[in-house]
């Protein structure tokens, strides 16, 4: 990986006076309202997600300011977190989660916010129903009181979470303050290996650059490897971009995210009969004119060529502490002394020894989910994999859909069949065990294998131990019990 340090040349780059700008830029200065000198800026936000967790205070405080929601049809709500992903028809059983589940949809009743609750046919994981729903679209500005919003950013559009007393600030005035971020550009060139997928590409950027290597940075992801992605793939990596401390994370659209949003249930609509001009052909117009000018400047540019990724694996209590899945977890001697104590801390918690090699080690639970990793492309990829294989008797399996769509289709295209002749469960849409704040939680001790997003100590549960890694290496886990490298159990292309 090679670095390039633009900082002299940034810091004078041409911003908002009609020259060369970046992706970030073109959208940011769209939607200010007001600069103030030397301080942040009141940023216009076109979309705001809300869900269960985060809001229940928002409302709270517009109520004792006697205040309304300012543009209700700017938000859009679900619930996500604390849904069970079991008998989603009865009534939730951890007394909290029923709580914010149901304040939520007072909530949205009493602020004439469309909530896609429990039974919804779009319920599901508010970073998955956005796009699903064609209401995430480029150029816009996006915020959720909550950490992955970055995700929307693989379409090209400045997304990143918010506090809940910003969440307060955007229901009340649709506008927040925000201060400019630096521009960071990683750029991943050339052709995947057999066996890597997009998941692998983001956690081998965070090891290289740890998990606050991009702290103070919004990132755009260039580079052909990034162009040949499914936008499925490209919200993964977007997804996880604050897993490096980056304020959000994009992808500049192209032709592949147009034909995603096309059609979609929110996209603008396609010329009607007899009219020469649309919404779609306006919006397209605009979307085409997103990207970095080919002299932008940014303050940081990494390359890395994707040859030199293969499918990873974490081993530590935080996303940058990861490694190739054959590779060795770093001695003691390796690590800086300041780090030392720290680094220690976590393999003790982990129960893993320095110097020690991940493949092999045994798995008691393996999670497919989350916002990360719960599409529809993740299922087919993990349902063409285990496809007259079973799960190892050792290893409990849990497939988790990110939306009721993704659920209806993996059905209709007789998924569910597969992952249950393999001894996978196949649950109902929500965040599962991502996070132990639902029915889903890992035991403590245990080892899951998990396609989500963060490893940090109790992340899954108190005392629960987490592997992150691709939908393919979670699969391989499954099938065999232990941290396996999936390219040896593939056929060769």
């Amino acid at each position: 990986m090679s670095v390039e340090n633009n900082n002299a040349v940034s810091n004078n780059s041409p911003s908002g006076d009609g020259g060369s700008k970046t992706l970030f830029e073109k959208i940011w200065e769209k939607h200010v309202v007001k600069s103030i000198e030397g301080g942040p800026s009141v940023l216009y936000i076109d979309k705001h997600f809300i869900h269960e967790v985060t809001s229940p205070q928002a409302f709270k405080g517009l109520e004792k300011r006697g205040l309304k929601v300012y543009r209700p049809q700017q938000v859009v709500a679900t619930a996500d977190h604390n849904v069970p992903t079991l008998n989603q028809h009865l009534p939730i059983v951890e007394e909290l989660s029923r709580i914010q589940v149901q304040t939520l949809k007072e909530n949205c009743e009493k602020f004439g916010i469309e909530l896609y609750g429990l039974g919804h046919p779009y319920q599901g994981i508010v970073h998955i129903i956005g796009p699903e729903l064609g209401v995430t679209q480029p150029g816009m500005t996006i915020v959720c009181g909550d950490s992955h919003t970055s995700t929307h950013g693989a379409f090209g559009t400045i997304a990143f979470g918010i506090g809940t007393s910003e969440v307060e600030m955007v229901l009340a005035t649709q506008c927040l303050m925000q201060s400019k971020p630096k521009l960071m550009r990683i750029n991943v060139e050339g052709k995947l290996n057999n066996g890597v997928v997009s998941k692998d590409i983001i956690l081998y950027i965070i090891s290289k650059i740890s998990s606050s290597g991009a702290t103070g940075y919004a990132v755009e992801y260039a580079g052909s490897a990034i162009r040949n992605l499914s936008m499925e793939a490209r919200m993964t990596i977007c997804n996880m971009s604050i897993e490096m401390g980056a304020r959000c994370g994009m992808i500049a659209p192209d032709e592949t995210t147009f034909n995603y949003i096309k059609g979609r249930k929110f996209a603008p609509p396609l010329t009607p009969e007899g009219e020469q001009e649309s919404p779609w052909d306006n919006a397209l117009a605009y979307w085409k004119t997103l990207y970095s000018d080919d002299d932008a400047q940014f303050d940081v540019e990494l390359n890395i060529q994707a040859e030199d990724i293969e499918p990873m694996i974490t081993y530590g209590t935080n996303p940058g502490m990861g490694i190739g899945v054959t590779g060795h977890v770093p001695a003691l001697d390796e690590i800086d002394v300041r780090d030392k104590p720290s680094y220690e801390k976590s393999l003790h918690y982990m129960g893993i020894e320095p110097g020690a090699k991940m493949k092999g080690k045994k798995v008691d639970y393996v999670f497919i989910g989350s916002c990360t990793n719960a599409r529809i492309e993740d299922l087919r990829m993990v349902a063409s994999f285990v496809k007259g294989k079973h799960k190892a008797h050792n290893v409990e399996v849990w497939v988790v859909p990110g939306s009721k769509q993704v659920e209806k289709q993996a059905i209709e295209e007789g998924i569910n069949t597969i992952f249950e002749e393999a001894g996978f469960l196949l649950r109902q849409p929500g965040c599962s065990a991502c996070l132990g704040m639902n029915e889903d939680k890992i035991p403590a001790g245990k080892y899951c294998i998990s396609t989500s997003n963060r490893n940090f100590e109790g992340r899954q549960g108190p005392n629960a131990r987490t592997f992150l890694a691709s939908p393919l290496t979670a699969a391989a886990a499954a099938i065999t019990g232990e941290v396996s490298d999936v390219r040896e159990l593939m056929p060769q292309p």
